[in-house]
C-alpha cells in the first residue's frame, strides 16, 4: 500500500493543503507546533475516521470554521483508491456529512461501511495500524513499556493468532454445548424406557376389545328405543291434527261472532253518521245565506254596482297600480333626501377638513419659525466644534515628529516589528525545547551515574567508554541556557518597540477619524445655512396656504345650508304620498273583503254538496253491511252443525299415551347414550394411550440416533479444541522465532562494534538484551536514546513480519514515524538514518514517512516536505521542496 496524495480542507490548523506523495522516504520537516503530524493524522483519519482520534470531531474542524474536508488518495494491491471525509460543524456537536471510499470494485458510503472496507483491505483495524505501521509522537517506547502479556495480545492480533483463540473457545463451548444436550438427551431416552415400560403393563389392546363389545350391545338397545319412540310420535302427530282442526273451526267460529257483533255496531255508527251529516248540511245553508247578506253590505260601500267577480278584479289591479306609483314615488323622494342629506354632511366636513388644515398650516409655519431659530444655534456650535477638532488634529500630528516612522510608514513599521517579535518569540520556543530536552537528558544520565551506570549505554562506569560525556551534557545545557535569556531579552525589546509601534498606528488611525469628522462637520454647517432661506420661504406659504384653506371651507358652509333645504322639500312630498297611499289602501281592503266573501260562499255550496254525496256513500254502504251480516249468520250456523265431540275426546286419548310413551323413551335415550358415550370415551382414551406408546416407541428410536451422533459431535469438537490450541502454539512459536530473527539483524546494524551482542525473545514474549559478555540486561535498564532505537528496532521488525508473512509477502501500510528523535542524541539520530535506509533498501519497504523537526533527518530523505505556520494567522501550510538528497546533504 501507498499514499498518492492528500488533500486537506479546514483540517486542525490547515486552511487548504494539497500534498502529492511518491514512494521512498519521505522526510516532513519543520518547527515544533508547525502542524506536521496534522498531515499524518489526516491520513490516520481518512482511513478509520473517528476511531484514529484521541479527541472528538470537533477538534479536527479549524476553528471559526463550518465544515472540514479530508481526501486520501492510495494505491493497494495494484488498485486505486479514493477517500473523502466531510464534518460538518454547524450543529450542537459535529458530525460525519459525507465518506465515500471509491475502489476499483465500486464506492462504499457512510463511516462505518467505510471504516469496515479499509479493515479488510488492510488486514487491521486502527489500533492493529497504530502498533504495527505508525509509530505515533511520543509513543516510541509504547511496546517496551508493555507487559510481556499485552505485548503478546498485541502481537498476536497483529499477526491474526488471537482469531485461533477465539476459534479454540468457541470449539471449546461448542464441545461443552455438546456435552450437555448428550446428558439431556441421554436422561430424556432412559423416562422414554420408563413410560413404554408402564404402559405396556397396562394390555391396552385386551381393554379395547371389552370396550368395544359393550358399546355394541348398548348401540343395539337404543336404536330399538328410537324405533319405538318414532312410531309414538307418529301417532302424537295424527292425534294432533284431529286436535288442531278442531281448534281451527272453534277459532273460525268465535271470529264469525266477533265479526257478527262488529257489522251490527257499524250499522248502527253509519246510520249515526248519516243523522249528524243531514244536520251539518242544515248549518250549511245558514251560513250561506249570512254570507250573502255580509257580500251585499260590502259591495255597498264601494263604487262597484254589483257583486261581479270581474269588476272587482280589474278595479284592484287599478287601485294596486297606483299604491305601486305612490310607494315608487316615495322611494324616489327619500332617495334624493338621503343624497341631498349627505351632499350636506360631506360639505359641513370638507369645510370643516379645509379649517383644521388652516390651523395645521398654521402651526407648521410657527414650528418652521423655532427651527430656524435652532439651526442658527446649531451652526454657531459647529464652528466652536471645529475648533476643538483643529486643536486635537494638531496635537496628534505632533507625535509623529520624532518617531521612527511618518504617517503614512507607520502600518508598515508596526507589521514589520510584529514580524521581528514573532520570529523572537518561536526562537525562545525552540531553545526551551531544547533546553528542556538536555535537561531531561542530563538528569536521567545523572541518575545512572548516581546508581554507578554509564549514562549512554546503561554498564558499569568502570567498564563503559562513555563516562565523559556527562560533562558535554552540562556545558551545551548551559550554553542553551546562556542563548535562551539572550533570546528573552530580545523579546522583551521587541515588545517594547512594537507597544510604541501600536500607539503610533492608534495615532494615525484617530487622526484619520478626526480628519473625517471636521469635514463632516463642515459639510453640516454648509448644508444648514443654505436651508435657512428656504425655509422663511416655505413658512411664508404656509401662512398664505392657511387663508386659502379658510375662504373654501366658508364657501363648503353655504353649500351644505343649501342642500339642506332641498332634502326638506323631498320629505314633504314623502308625507303628502303617505296620505294618498293610506286611501287607496282602505279601499283595495274592501275589495279584498268581497273577494273573500265571494270564496266562502262558493265554498259552502261546495261543501253541502259533498256532504250530501257522503251521505248516500253511507247509504249504499250500510246496504252491502245487511248482506254481509246475513252471510256470516249462515256460515255460524254450519259450523255449529259440523263438531263430532267423541272423536274429539278419543284423539286426546292417543296424544296423552303418546306423549308418556315419548317422555319415557326420552329419558330412557339420554341415561344409554350417556353410558355409550362413557365408553367411546374410554376407547378413545385406551387408543389414545396405544398411540403415544407407539409414539415413545418411535421417539425412543430417534433419541438412540441422536444420542449417537452427539457422541461423535463431542468427539470431533474435541479434537477441534486441540488443533485450534496445537496451531495457535505452533505459529506463535515460528512468529517468534522468525520476530527474534529480523529483530536481531535489525539490532546488529544498529549495534554494530558496540556492546551489545543480541536480543532474546521468549515465547511468552518478553525480551532480553545481552551484553558482549554475556551479562542479560532488561530493556528498561538502557539509556533513554538506547531504549528509543531498541523499541524503534522492534517496531521494524514486526513490520517486516508482517510485510514477508509467514507463507509469502502482504501488501502493508507506508511505514509512518512520528518524531522519532524525540528522546535521541546526534550519535542515535545517525543509528536511526541506518535503520530507515536499511527498511528503504533492504527490507525493500515501498513508501516511508518521518515527521521531524530535526535538521540531520533530512539528508535520508528522497522527498522534502516543508511545513510552515503563520504566526499572524496561526495558520500552517505546506510545501514539497524540489530537490535531490545530493543537495540537501
Amino acid at each position: 500500500m501507498r499514499f498518492e496524495r492528500v488533500r486537506l480542507e479546514h483540517f486542525k490548523c490547515y486552511d487548504d493543503a494539497d500534498l502529492r506523495l511518491d514512494g521512498g522516504v519521505t522526510v516532513i520537516h519543520g518547527l515544533n507546533g508547525s502542524g506536521k503530524s496534522s498531515l499524518l493524522e489526516a491520513c490516520f483519519f481518512a482511513l478509520y475516521g473517528s476511531k484514529a482520534l484521541d479527541e472528538t470531531l470537533d477538534d479536527v474542524v479549524t476553528i471559526g470554521a463550518d465544515d472540514c474536508t479530508v481526501e486520501l488518495w492510495f494505491s493497494h494491491a495494484g488498485g486505486d483508491y479514493h477517500i473523502t471525509r466531510r464534518i460538518r460543524a454547524t450543529g450542537e456537536r459535529a458530525q460525519t456529512a459525507k465518506c465515500v471510499l471509491e475502489t476499483p470494485d465500486g464506492s462504499y458510503e457512510g463511516a462505518r461501511d467505510v471504516r469496515r472496507r479499509v479493515t479488510e483491505l488492510l488486514r487491521m483495524d486502527s489500533e492493529a495500524f497504530v502498533n504495527c505501521a505508525y509509530v505515533r509522537q511520543g509513543e516510541v517506547n509504547k511496546l517496551i513499556n508493555a507487559s510481556p502479556g499485552d505485548r503478546q495480545d498485541m502481537l498476536d492480533d497483529l499477526l491474526q493468532l488471537g482469531k485461533l483463540e477465539a476459534y479454540r473457545e468457541r470449539a471449546s463451548d461448542a464441545r461443552v454445548g455438546v456435552g450437555r444436550v448428550r446428558d439431556d438427551k441421554q436422561g430424556a431416552l432412559s423416562q422414554l424406557d420408563e413410560q413404554i415400560d408402564e404402559k405396556e403393563a397396562k394390555d391396552l389392546h385386551e381393554r379395547l376389545n371389552g370396550l368395544e363389545t359393550k358399546e355394541n350391545e348398548l348401540q343395539t338397545e337404543i336404536d330399538h328405543i328410537e324405533d319405538q319412540k318414532a312410531t309414538a310420535e307418529e301417532t302424537l302427530s295424527q292425534a294432533q291434527s284431529v286436535l288442531d282442526e278442531y281448534e281451527q273451526k272453534r277459532e273460525e267460529l268465535s271470529d264469525l261472532e266477533s265479526d257478527i257483533e262488529d257489522l251490527r255496531e257499524t250499522i248502527t255508527e253509519a246510520e249515526t253518521e248519516r243523522s249528524r251529516l243531514t244536520e251539518r248540511i242544515g248549518e250549511l245553508n245558514d251560513r250561506r245565506e249570512s254570507l250573502e247578506t255580509d257580500l251585499d253590505e260590502t259591495v255597498a260601500e264601494t263604487e262597484l254596482d254589483g257583486a261581479d267577480p270581474s269588476a272587482v278584479e280589474r278595479r284592484l289591479e287599478e287601485l294596486r297600480s297606483r299604491d305601486d306609483e305612490l310607494q315608487s314615488r316615495i322611494e324616489d323622494q327619500r332617495v334624493d333626501a338621503k343624497e341631498h342629506s349627505s351632499t350636506a354632511e360631506a360639505l359641513a366636513e370638507n369645510a370643516a377638513d379645509l379649517e383644521s388644515r388652516a390651523e395645521r398650516k398654521r402651526e407648521e409655519a410657527s414650528d418652521l419659525a423655532a427651527d430656524l431659530e435652532d439651526a442658527r444655534e446649531t451652526i454657531a456650535a459647529r464652528r466652536e466644534q471645529l475648533g476643538d477638532i483643529d486643536e486635537q488634529i494638531a496635537e496628534l500630528e505632533s507625535r509623529f515628529e520624532d518617531a521612527p516612522a511618518d504617517r503614512d510608514g507607520v502600518g508598515a513599521y508596526e507589521q514589520s516589528v510584529a514580524d521581528d517579535l514573532d520570529d523572537a518569540r518561536q526562537r525562545v520556543t525552540e531553545l526551551e525545547t531544547k533546553l528542556k530536552s538536555a535537561r531531561e537528558s542530563l538528569a536521567e544520565a545523572e541518575d545512572l551515574l548516581d546508581a554507578g551506570k554509564c549514562p549512554e549505554c546503561g554498564q558499569d562506569v568502570g567498564e563503559s567508554p562513555h563516562v565523559d560525556s556527562i560533562e558535554d551534557d552540562r556545558e551545551r545545557a548551559a550554553d542553551l541556557e546562556a542563548t535562551l535569556d539572550e533570546a528573552r531579552d530580545r523579546v522583551e525589546d521587541l515588545e517594547t518597540k512594537h507597544e510604541r509601534a501600536r500607539d503610533l498606528a492608534d495615532a494615525a488611525d484617530e487622526l484619520d477619524t478626526l480628519e473625517s469628522n471636521r469635514a463632516n462637520v463642515v459639510q453640516l454647517v454648509e448644508e444648514k445655512e443654505a436651508g435657512l432661506a428656504d425655509d422663511e420661504a416655505r413658512a411664508e406659504r404656509l401662512r398664505e396656504e392657511a387663508a386659502e384653506h379658510e375662504d373654501e371651507a366658508s364657501s363648503k358652509r353655504e353649500e351644505a345650508t343649501e342642500a339642506r333645504e332641498r332634502a326638506d322639500d323631498c320629505r314633504s312630498v314623502v308625507a303628502e304620498c303617505n296620505q294618498e297611499r293610506q286611501r287607496v289602501k282602505e279601499a283595495i281592503q274592501r275589495l279584498e273583503r268581497i273577494e273573500d266573501l265571494l270564496d266562502d260562499v262558493e265554498d259552502c255550496e261546495a261543501e253541502i254538496e259533498r256532504l250530501r254525496e257522503k251521505r248516500s256513500q253511507q247509504d249504499e254502504l250500510n246496504d252491502q253491511r245487511r248482506d254481509r251480516l246475513a252471510e256470516k249468520r249462515e256460515r255460524r250456523q254450519d259450523l255449529s252443525e259440523s263438531f263430532d265431540e267423541d272423536r274429539i275426546e278419543e284423539a286426546r286419548g292417543e296424544k296423552q299415551r303418546a306423549e308418556q310413551y315419548i317422555e319415557q323413551a326420552t329419558d330412557a335415550l339420554a341415561t344409554k347414550r350417556e353410558k355409550r358415550d362413557e365408553l367411546q370415551n374410554a376407547i378413545g382414551a385406551v387408543r389414545n394411550e396405544i398411540e403415544e406408546l407407539e409414539s415413545l416407541r418411535e421417539r425412543r428410536e430417534e433419541l438412540k440416533t441422536t444420542l449417537e451422533r452427539l457422541e461423535t459431535l463431542y468427539d470431533e469438537t474435541e479434537q477441534l479444541q486441540e488443533m485450534y490450541g496445537s496451531l495457535r502454539a505452533e505459529l506463535r512459536q515460528r512468529n517468534v522465532e522468525t520476530l527474534e530473527r529480523m529483530l536481531n539483524e535489525t539490532f546488529d546494524l544498529v549495534y554494530q562494534n558496540d556492546s551489545y551482542s543480541h536480543i532474546e525473545l521468549d515465547g511468552e514474549y518478553r525480551l532480553t538484551v545481552y551484553q558482549k559478555d554475556g551479562e542479560p540486561l532488561e530493556p528498561e535498564q538502557l539509556s533513554g536514546g538506547e531504549r528509543a532505537l531498541f523499541n524503534l528496532s522492534l517496531r521494524c521488525a514486526i513490520y517486516r513480519l508482517l510485510a514477508e508473512g509467514i507463507e509469502g509477502a502482504a501488501p502493508m501500510p507506508p511505514l509512518i514515524l512520528d518524531e522519532p528523535t524525540v528522546f535521541l542524541d546526534s550519535g542515535h539520530v545517525t543509528q536511526l538514518l541506518d535503520v530507515i535506509e536499511y527498511m528503504r533498501d533492504e527490507v525493500g519497504v515501498e513508501q516511508i514517512l518521518v515527521v521531524s523537526h530535526d535538521e540531520e533527518l533530512v539528508g535520508a530523505a528522497d522527498d522534502l516536505v516543508r511545513v510552515e505556520k503563520d504566526a499572524t494567522t496561526n495558520r500552517s501550510r505546506v510545501e514539497r521542496v524540489e530537490t535531490t538528497v545530493a543537495e540537501l546533504a
